[in-house]
Protein backbone atom coordinates (compact mmCIF):
# COMPACT_ATOMS: atom_id res chain seq x y z
CA UNK A 1 0.00 0.00 0.00
CA UNK A 2 1.24 3.40 -0.89
CA UNK A 3 -0.17 6.31 1.09
CA UNK A 4 -3.56 5.56 2.65
CA UNK A 5 -6.27 7.78 1.25
CA UNK A 6 -9.69 8.28 2.86
CA UNK A 7 -11.26 7.94 -0.61
CA UNK A 8 -9.89 4.41 -0.85
CA UNK A 9 -11.18 3.48 2.58
CA UNK A 10 -14.62 4.82 1.65
CA UNK A 11 -14.60 2.83 -1.62
CA UNK A 12 -13.69 -0.39 0.23
CA UNK A 13 -16.50 0.27 2.74
CA UNK A 14 -18.99 0.97 -0.08
CA UNK A 15 -17.93 -2.22 -1.85
CA UNK A 16 -18.55 -4.29 1.30
CA UNK A 17 -21.93 -2.60 1.84
CA UNK A 18 -23.03 -3.11 -1.76
CA UNK A 19 -22.11 -6.79 -1.58
CA UNK A 20 -23.90 -7.13 1.75
CA UNK A 21 -26.96 -5.44 0.25
CA UNK A 22 -27.09 -7.91 -2.63
CA UNK A 23 -24.77 -6.62 -5.39
CA UNK A 24 -23.84 -9.19 -8.00
CA UNK A 25 -20.94 -11.41 -7.00
CA UNK A 26 -19.28 -14.10 -9.07
CA UNK A 27 -15.63 -14.94 -8.49
CA UNK A 28 -15.10 -16.14 -12.07
CA UNK A 29 -16.47 -12.91 -13.58
CA UNK A 30 -13.83 -10.20 -13.99
CA UNK A 31 -16.31 -7.42 -13.23
CA UNK A 32 -18.17 -9.10 -10.36
CA UNK A 33 -15.34 -10.80 -8.45
CA UNK A 34 -13.35 -9.46 -5.50
CA UNK A 35 -11.23 -6.99 -7.49
CA UNK A 36 -14.02 -6.37 -9.99
CA UNK A 37 -16.41 -5.14 -7.31
CA UNK A 38 -13.82 -2.76 -5.89
CA UNK A 39 -12.94 -1.63 -9.43
CA UNK A 40 -16.61 -0.70 -9.95
CA UNK A 41 -16.40 1.64 -6.96
CA UNK A 42 -13.09 3.21 -7.91
CA UNK A 43 -13.72 3.63 -11.64
CA UNK A 44 -17.52 3.98 -11.84
CA UNK A 45 -17.52 1.40 -14.63
CA UNK A 46 -20.13 -1.34 -14.67
CA UNK A 47 -19.32 -4.98 -14.05
CA UNK A 48 -20.08 -5.66 -17.74
CA UNK A 49 -17.66 -2.96 -18.91
CA UNK A 50 -14.88 -4.19 -16.63
CA UNK A 51 -15.44 -7.77 -17.75
CA UNK A 52 -15.49 -6.81 -21.43
CA UNK A 53 -12.23 -4.87 -21.05
CA UNK A 54 -10.61 -7.73 -19.18
CA UNK A 55 -11.50 -10.19 -21.93
CA UNK A 56 -9.27 -8.32 -24.37
CA UNK A 57 -6.41 -10.24 -22.76
CA UNK A 58 -6.37 -13.73 -21.28
CA UNK A 59 -6.29 -14.64 -17.62
CA UNK A 60 -7.90 -13.81 -14.32
CA UNK A 61 -7.11 -10.76 -12.18
CA UNK A 62 -3.87 -12.29 -10.92
CA UNK A 63 -2.71 -13.02 -14.46
CA UNK A 64 -3.70 -9.53 -15.56
CA UNK A 65 -1.83 -8.00 -12.61
CA UNK A 66 1.31 -9.93 -13.56
CA UNK A 67 1.01 -8.59 -17.11
CA UNK A 68 0.14 -5.04 -15.98
CA UNK A 69 1.81 -2.34 -18.06
CA UNK A 70 0.51 1.22 -17.75
CA UNK A 71 1.50 2.03 -21.32
CA UNK A 72 0.05 -1.10 -22.93
CA UNK A 73 -3.16 0.55 -24.05
CA UNK A 74 -5.22 -2.35 -22.74
CA UNK A 75 -8.34 -1.01 -21.03
CA UNK A 76 -7.90 -3.26 -17.99
CA UNK A 77 -4.41 -1.83 -17.49
CA UNK A 78 -6.01 1.62 -17.40
CA UNK A 79 -8.49 0.34 -14.79
CA UNK A 80 -5.66 -1.12 -12.72
CA UNK A 81 -3.72 2.13 -13.02
CA UNK A 82 -6.77 4.06 -11.78
CA UNK A 83 -7.00 1.69 -8.80
CA UNK A 84 -3.29 2.22 -8.06
CA UNK A 85 -3.88 5.99 -8.15
CA UNK A 86 -6.08 5.54 -5.05
CA UNK A 87 -3.08 4.20 -3.14
CA UNK A 88 -3.41 0.49 -3.80
CA UNK A 89 -0.44 -1.62 -4.81
CA UNK A 90 -0.43 -4.57 -7.19
CA UNK A 91 0.12 -6.78 -4.13
CA UNK A 92 -2.98 -5.30 -2.46
CA UNK A 93 -5.02 -6.30 -5.50
CA UNK A 94 -3.49 -9.78 -5.65
CA UNK A 95 -4.28 -10.26 -1.97
CA UNK A 96 -7.83 -9.00 -2.42
CA UNK A 97 -8.53 -11.44 -5.22
CA UNK A 98 -7.26 -14.36 -3.11
CA UNK A 99 -8.22 -12.96 0.35
CA UNK A 100 -4.63 -13.48 1.36
CA UNK A 101 -3.13 -10.35 2.95
CA UNK A 102 -1.29 -11.50 6.09
CA UNK A 103 -2.12 -8.20 7.79
CA UNK A 104 -5.84 -8.47 7.07
CA UNK A 105 -5.96 -12.17 7.91
CA UNK A 106 -4.23 -11.51 11.25
CA UNK A 107 -7.12 -9.22 12.22
CA UNK A 108 -9.73 -11.92 11.54
CA UNK A 109 -10.40 -14.45 14.33
CA UNK A 110 -8.34 -17.62 13.86
CA UNK A 111 -11.26 -20.00 13.35
CA UNK A 112 -12.78 -17.79 10.66
CA UNK A 113 -9.44 -16.89 9.07
CA UNK A 114 -8.60 -20.53 8.40
CA UNK A 115 -11.91 -21.19 6.67
CA UNK A 116 -12.00 -18.16 4.33
CA UNK A 117 -12.77 -18.95 0.73
CA UNK A 118 -11.71 -16.56 -2.02
CA UNK A 119 -14.98 -17.17 -3.85
CA UNK A 120 -17.41 -16.74 -0.94
CA UNK A 121 -19.35 -13.50 -0.98
CA UNK A 122 -19.66 -13.52 2.82
CA UNK A 123 -15.92 -14.02 3.22
CA UNK A 124 -15.18 -11.20 0.77
CA UNK A 125 -17.46 -8.91 2.78
CA UNK A 126 -15.67 -9.83 6.01
CA UNK A 127 -12.26 -9.33 4.38
CA UNK A 128 -13.25 -5.91 2.97
CA UNK A 129 -14.73 -4.76 6.29
CA UNK A 130 -11.63 -5.89 8.18
CA UNK A 131 -9.33 -4.26 5.64
CA UNK A 132 -11.24 -0.97 5.82
CA UNK A 133 -10.97 -0.96 9.63
CA UNK A 134 -7.23 -1.62 9.49
CA UNK A 135 -6.73 1.15 6.94
CA UNK A 136 -8.86 3.55 8.97
CA UNK A 137 -6.76 2.89 12.06
CA UNK A 138 -3.51 3.26 10.12
CA UNK A 139 -4.73 6.49 8.52
CA UNK A 140 -5.81 7.92 11.90
CA UNK A 141 -2.43 7.05 13.42
CA UNK A 142 -0.61 8.68 10.50
CA UNK A 143 -2.75 11.81 10.91
CA UNK A 144 -1.93 12.01 14.62
CA UNK A 145 1.79 11.67 13.90
CA UNK A 146 1.54 14.33 11.21
CA UNK A 147 -0.34 16.65 13.57
CA UNK A 148 2.28 16.11 16.29
CA UNK A 149 5.10 16.79 13.84
CA UNK A 150 3.45 20.03 12.76
CA UNK A 151 2.93 21.08 16.38
CA UNK A 152 6.57 20.30 17.24
CA UNK A 153 7.75 22.26 14.21
CA UNK A 154 5.67 25.28 15.24
CA UNK A 155 7.08 25.10 18.76
CA UNK A 156 10.61 24.94 17.40
CA UNK A 157 10.09 28.00 15.20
Amino acid sequence: MKKIKPELIAAIERTAKKLKDGAAYQWGHMGACNCGNLAQELTYLSKAEIHRYAMERSGDWNDQLLEFCPSSGYPLDLIIEKMLDYGLSLDDLRHLERLSSPEVLQAIPFERRNSLSKNSKEDVILYLQTWAKLLTNQWATAQQIEDLSLAEKKLAD
